[in-house]
């Protein structure tokens, strides 16, 4: 008999209790608002948050044809064993003898493997060379704990290393340094769900828009305000109420935007009626309206399935199956398609035996799915490895999560290895083939631009600064000394999109003959030129 780890299963009791109140009370706290820098509300009680610094991974560009990433969060423990079947494996079939998927009750993906009937609304996409499988993917020395290892996949740490930034987070914070002082107008990443995720955390905040729900998205979306102040009367808990919601829709920076992409865009398919499929249908409308977010998280929970698996685990992945059909394709309604990624995760798998409650237990490795137009067909990775096993009757894992990560950011996104390297904490191994690789931009500078600078041909003490912005947003010119410390700033005001002169009187900032740089934020970004007055 394996050793058991604690809080794996349902028969340890306090240590299974206490780490799921844990994950509730985290849930809590962030609904509440706790976790966020800014401020939360509740609406007919479902939470809504207003984050005062919603980052975003808007620098990668927000141009249309732009690539997109979609975060499918599988919550609970996906059960990897019965998501994609190792056909013919007499073990498999011995260690599961009411859990197992018989042959009559899959479809097959090859020779080898396949998948359960309930998922049958993925073989077009799987034919059609639109769908990928990641066999076993994990990490060392894993942990069964809810908590602490949906932490692990979103900031991308060590099982050991506790680490309160994500893996987006981070790369938002290196690639927009100027957030702070020049937010952009475009929300670059965006949640739906019931918490606010660590992967979108920074060095100080959490970067991601969230909204808690599909319904609470629509107001927004609609009205450009989640609270209603029009029906509000005059008395004291109305006005008081009226203040509250009031500074709740202003911390909602994007609502503006959303509202204009969202309704810009449409849905041209019938979603099923399920919450993923809601999620789904908003991200696609987005999209084709063209938002310009890069990065979206949507969730779909109950795969923590101790009892009664084959009634609540067939159904769960029905779901995804049906979802993800719709949403691809509506995307491929305006030829979207081809530039829109998505990605299953769980914070882990779960046991190869079944308990004894007709259900399985925290696991190990499991497969992650990807999906998109001309991505390719292809099962990367083996299945696991039922008859090698570790102390605590889990099989190893075979391909590390961080991996996949890191080949996403560099092929995907085009990120340069050095970045995708520093979002990681190390260089990983890259899993080639795995997407289309898109080259780095040339010449590009995504949010804005310094056009340049010249002296005013009718009066000499006058420099023009010449730049551009792309959006709509506040823009801050600033002069700086050859080392890099600020001097003045020449400029700061919300700009409107286009190109800019801004006239500087040399005497009146008291700018000297020398050599200077000047540096445009707008968007969160930051562009450098150097600046020589003699």
């Amino acid at each position: 008999m394996c050793n058991k780890r604690p809080g794996r299963t349902i028969d340890n009791h306090s240590e299974h209790s206490a780490d799921h109140k844990v994950w509730s009370r985290r849930d809590f706290l962030q609904s509440a608002g706790m976790f966020t820098a800014g401020m939360a509300a509740t609406l007919n009680g479902l939470p809504v948050y207003a984050l005062g610094t919603s980052a975003l991974h808007a620098p990668l560009s927000n141009l249309e044809s732009d690539r997109v990433l979609v975060l499918i969060q599988l919550r609970g423990g996906n059960d990897g064993l019965n998501t994609v079947i190792d056909r013919f494996n007499p073990t498999y079939y011995n260690i599961r003898p009411t859990l197992a998927v018989a042959e009559s009750g899959l479809w097959a993906l090859d020779a080898k493997y396949g998948m359960p009937n309930n998922m049958y609304m993925l073989r077009p996409m799987w034919e059609e060379g639109k769908m990928k499988i990641i066999h076993n993917v994990g990490y060392p020395d894993p942990n069964y704990s809810h908590f602490r290892s949906s932490d692990i996949w979103a900031s991308a740490s060590d099982a050991k290393e506790v680490v309160n930034s994500g893996w987006i987070g981070r790369y938002i914070d290196y690639e927009m340094p100027a957030f702070l002082d020049a937010q952009p107008t475009v929300p670059p990443a965006l949640q739906i769900g019931v918490q606010t995720d660590l992967t979108f955390k920074g060095a100080k905040v959490n970067l991601a828009l969230a909204v808690s729900s599909p319904q609470e998205f629509y107001k927004l979306a609609l009205s450009g305000q989640l609270y209603d102040i029009q029906t509000l009367g005059n008395a004291p808990r109305d006005k008081s109420l009226f203040y509250v919601r009031q500074v709740a829709n202003s911390a909602f920076r994007y609502s503006q935007s959303i509202s204009t992409s969202y309704n810009k865009g449409r849905n041209e398919v019938a979603y099923p009626d399920s919450n993923l499929a809601r999620q789904l249908a908003i991200v696609a409308r987005l999209i084709k309206g063209g938002l310009g977010t890069k990065v979206y998280m949507v969730y779909i929970d109950g795969f923590d399935t101790h009892a009664n698996q084959l009634n609540t685990h067939p159904l769960l992945l029905n779901r995804i199956a049906t979802s993800v059909a719709a949403f691809y394709q509506d995307l491929a309604a305006q030829q979207a398609d081809h530039r829109v990624l998505s990605m299953t995760f769980s914070e882990f798998g779960r046991t190869i035996h079944e308990n004894g409650s007709a259900g399985t237990d925290h696991g190990t490795g499991a497969p992650m799915l990807l999906f998109c137009k001309d991505i390719g067909k292809e099962i990367i990775g083996s299945a696991p490895n039922l008859n090698n096993l570790d102390q605590y009757g889990d099989p190893y894992f075979e391909i590390d999560f961080r991996d996949v990560y890191a080949t996403t950011m560099q092929h995907w996104f085009g990120m340069p290895p050095e970045v995708a390297g520093f979002i990681m904490g190390k260089d990983r191994s890259l899993l080639n083939g795995l997407v289309p690789v898109k080259n780095p931009p040339v010449g590009t500078e995504e949010f804005g631009a310094i056009l340049g600078h010249k002296m005013s041909d009718s009066n000499p003490d006058i420099i023009q600064f010449h730049f551009a912005t792309l959006q709509d947003g506040p823009a801050i010119l600033e002069l700086l000394d050859k080392s890099g410390q600020l001097l003045r700033i020449l400029y700061q005001d919300f700009t409107s999109k286009g190109t800019h002169i801004v006239e500087i009187h040399a005497k009146n900032f008291h700018i000297r003959p020398g050599s200077y740089l000047y540096r445009l934020k707008t968007g969160g970004k930051i562009y450098q030129r150097h600046l020589l007055l003699w």
